[in-house]
C-alpha cells in the first residue's frame, strides 16, 4: 500500500502541483513531453540497430521503406521533440529567474510546447505510418518525389516540421520580449546596451581595454553570461527555425501541386544551391543549439555549482561574439565529399573555419573547468556529476568533427557510421544530455517547489548506464564505420551485425536508463501530481504579459 501510495502522490506527498505557478506548470509540461520523445527516439534507435542485425526483426520485416522512415523521423523526434523541447523549457523559465523579470507570456510559452509536440507527432506518424523516407537530410527533389513516396505521408511530415518551427519562432519572440522589456532590472536600459550585452561586445571592449589599460568599458554589463549565451544562441536558432521552414514550405507546395494534380518542375530549383541552403540552417541547429546554449549551461551551472563568479569571463563573452560569426560560415564541411562544391567553399568554410569551432568550444570546456578548480573542495552532487559527463561527451565528440572537417579524411569518414555514432550521437546523448540533466536537477527544486527526489541509488545508476551506453554505442558505430559501414544504407546481409550487436548492447543501456530516469521522476511526483501539472494554473487564463505586471506595480 506504501508503494501505491507513493505511486499516485509522489514521495512523502512533498510535490503539490496545485501551489506551482502558470511558469512552474508551463516549465514542467514541456519537460515531460521532451523525456516522451526521448524514449520515442531511442525506442527507435534501438529497433534500427536490430534491423542491422536482423533485417527480419519487427517492425522492419525485411521492409527498406520502414528502415528508411524510421531513419528519416529518428532524428526529428530526438532534437526537436525532445532536445527542443528541454532546452525551450529550460530557458523560458532561466531567462525571468535570472533577468528577475516576468515571462513576456505563458499562453505563448503553452502554444510553443503544443506546436513542438503536435508537430513531432504528426512528423512521426507521416514517417512511420505511411512510410515517407526522404532520409533527415531531405535532398532536393527527393522529399517531392511522390512516385517513391507516399503522397499523403509526405504532406504530414512536412506540415509537422512547419509546426514544430512555428512554435520556435514563438519560443524566439518570448525569449527576446522578455530580454528587451523595459522593467525591473533594465528599466533603465537602452536597446543598444541590452544589444551590446547580448553579443558579447561589453566583454571584448573590456579585454580590448584592459591591454590599453584603461578602465573596463562596463563593470556590470546589462546581461548575465548565461544570458547573453541564450541571447546569442537564439540568433542562431532563429535562422535555422527560417530555413527549415522555408525548405518545408517549399518541399509543401510540390507536394500539394501534386495532390491537385498539378506536376511542378522540380529542376526549376538548382539541387546544390539547396543543399548548400538546407546545411546552413541545419548546421545551425548544431551551433546555437548544441554547442552556443551548452557553453552557456556550462557556466551557468559552474557558478551555481561553486557559489564563484565565472573565470575569464570577458573572454567567455566575447567568444560567444566569435563563435557567431564561426557559425554563419562553417556549413560546407557537411558538403567536403559533394563534387559539385566549389574547392574553395570546402577550403574556406569547410576546413580553415571549422577549426575555430575547436577552440571556442574548447575555451568554453577550459573556463568550466577552472571555476570548477578554483573553488575545490565540491561535493559531487548530481548537478556536478552530470556536468562533467557532459563535458567528457563534447571532449570526445568536437575533436571527432574537427578530424571529419579534414577533406582528406573525410574522403574515408564521409556518410559512414563514424560521422553519425563517434560525433553526432556522442556529443548529442552524452555531451549535450548530461549537461541538460545538470540543468534539470540544478532547477528541480525551484520548478517543482522542492519536491524530494525519490532514490539517490537510481539518480546514480542513470548517470553511469546514460554515461556508459552512450560512449559505448558511439564508439561500437564509429569503429563500424572505420571498418566501412555506411550511416545511410540499410544492411540486409548482417554485414556489420557484430558491430550493432555490441552497440545495441550499449543502446540497451540508454533506453534502460531512461526508464529508471523516468520511473524516479514518476515516483517523486507521483501520478497525480504529473497530471496536476497539466491542469490549468491560477493565472493560466491570462497572458501573463508585462503589460499586467506593470499595471500591478
Amino acid at each position: 500500500m506504501a508503494f501505491v501510495d507513493t505511486l499516485m502522490n509522489g514521495t512523502e506527498n512533498s510535490f503539490k502541483p496545485e501551489s506551482l505557478s502558470a511558469l512552474q506548470k508551463v516549465t514542467l509540461r514541456a519537460v515531460v513531453m521532451s523525456f516522451l520523445f526521448y524514449g520515442l527516439a531511442a525506442l527507435e534507435g534501438m529497433l534500427m540497430r536490430g534491423a542491422e542485425v536482423n533485417p527480419g526483426l519487427p517492425p522492419v520485416f525485411n521492409d527498406p521503406a520502414h528502415f528508411f522512415s524510421m531513419m528519416t523521423v529518428h532524428p526529428i523526434v530526438g532534437l526537436f521533440g525532445s532536445t527542443y523541447q528541454l532546452v525551450f523549457a529550460a530557458f523560458t523559465f532561466l531567462i525571468p529567474f535570472l533577468t528577475k523579470k516576468p515571462l513576456y507570456s505563458t499562453k505563448l510559452a503553452n502554444a510553443t510546447w503544443l506546436l513542438i509536440t503536435i508537430g513531432t507527432a504528426a512528423s512521426w506518424i507521416g514517417a512511420f505510418v505511411w512510410h515517407y523516407a526522404p532520409l533527415y537530410t531531405l535532398y532536393w527533389p527527393l522529399p517531392a518525389d511522390t512516385q517513391q513516396f507516399s503522397l499523403i505521408g509526405g504532406i504530414v511530415f512536412i506540415v509537422g516540421v512547419a509546426l514544430i518551427m512555428v512554435g520556435t519562432l514563438g519560443f524566439i519572440y518570448n525569449v527576446y520580449s522578455t530580454i528587451f522589456a523595459r522593467v525591473g532590472v533594465h528599466a533603465n536600459k537602452t536597446t543598444k546596451e541590452l544589444l551590446i550585452s547580448g553579443f558579447g561586445v561589453d566583454g571584448l571592449l573590456n579585454l580590448i581595454n584592459k591591454l590599453r589599460g584603461k578602465q573596463p568599458y562596463t563593470k556590470e554589463p546589462a546581461l548575465s553570461l548565461p544570458v547573453v549565451a541564450i541571447f546569442r544562441g537564439t540568433v542562431d536558432t532563429f535562422l535555422d527555425a527560417l530555413v527549415i521552414l522555408g525548405a518545408g514550405v517549399l518541399v509543401l507546395v510540390y507536394l500539394i501541386a501534386e495532390a491537385g494534380g498539378v506536376d511542378l518542375d522540380v529542376s526549376a530549383v538548382d539541387a546544390l544551391l539547396y543543399k548548400n541552403f538546407f546545411w546552413w540552417g541545419l548546421d545551425l541547429v548544431a551551433d546555437g543549439l548544441v554547442l552556443i546554449y551548452v557553453a552557456g549551461s556550462w557556466y551557468l551551472l559552474a557558478t551555481i555549482i561553486t557559489g564563484q563568479k565565472l573565470f575569464m569571463e570577458n573572454v567567455a563573452r566575447a567568444a560567444l561574439m566569435l563563435e557567431l560569426l564561426v557559425s554563419w560560415m562553417v556549413w560546407s564541411h557537411h558538403l567536403l565529399a559533394d563534387q559539385g562544391q566549389p574547392e574553395m567553399m570546402k577550403l574556406i568554410s569547410g576546413e580553415m573555419v571549422t577549426a575555430f569551432e575547436l577552440l571556442t568550444q574548447g575555451l568554453a570546456l577550459f573556463i568550466t573547468l577552472m571555476t570548477l578548480w578554483k573553488a575545490r573542495p565540491l561535493k559531487m552532487t548530481n548537478e556536478l556529476k552530470y556536468l562533467l559527463a557532459g563535458l567528457v561527451g563534447f571532449g570526445l565528440a568536437v575533436p571527432a568533427g574537427i578530424i571529419q572537417a579534414d577533406m582528406a579524411m573525410n574522403r574515408v569518414l564521409h556518410n559512414t557510421q563514424w560521422i553519425i555514432g563517434a560525433h553526432v550521437h556522442i556529443a548529442i546523448l552524452v555531451g549535450l544530455y548530461m549537461t541538460l540533466y545538470s540543468v534539470v536537477y540544478v532547477l528541480w527544486p525551484l520548478v517543482t517547489n522542492n519536491a524530494k527526489l525519490y532514490s539517490q541509488k537510481l539518480a546514480n545508476t542513470h548517470f553511469w548506464l546514460h554515461l556508459i551506453g552512450g560512449i559505448g554505442m558511439g564508439a561500437s558505430m564509429g569503429m563500424a564505420g572505420l571498418g566501412g559501414m555506411l550511416r545511410r544504407h540499410f544492411y540486409m546481409n548482417g554485414e556489420y551485425s557484430s558491430y550493432m550487436i555490441v552497440a545495441a548492447i550499449f543502446g540497451s543501456m540508454l533506453l534502460l536508463a531512461w526508464v529508471i530516469f523516468l520511473y524516479n521522476i514518476i515516483m517523486s511526483l507521483g501520478v497525480k501530481g504529473l497530471i496536476g501539472i497539466f491542469m490549468p494554473a491560477n493565472n493560466d487564463i491570462s497572458s501573463y504579459g508585462l503589460e499586467e505586471e506593470e499595471a500591478k506595480a
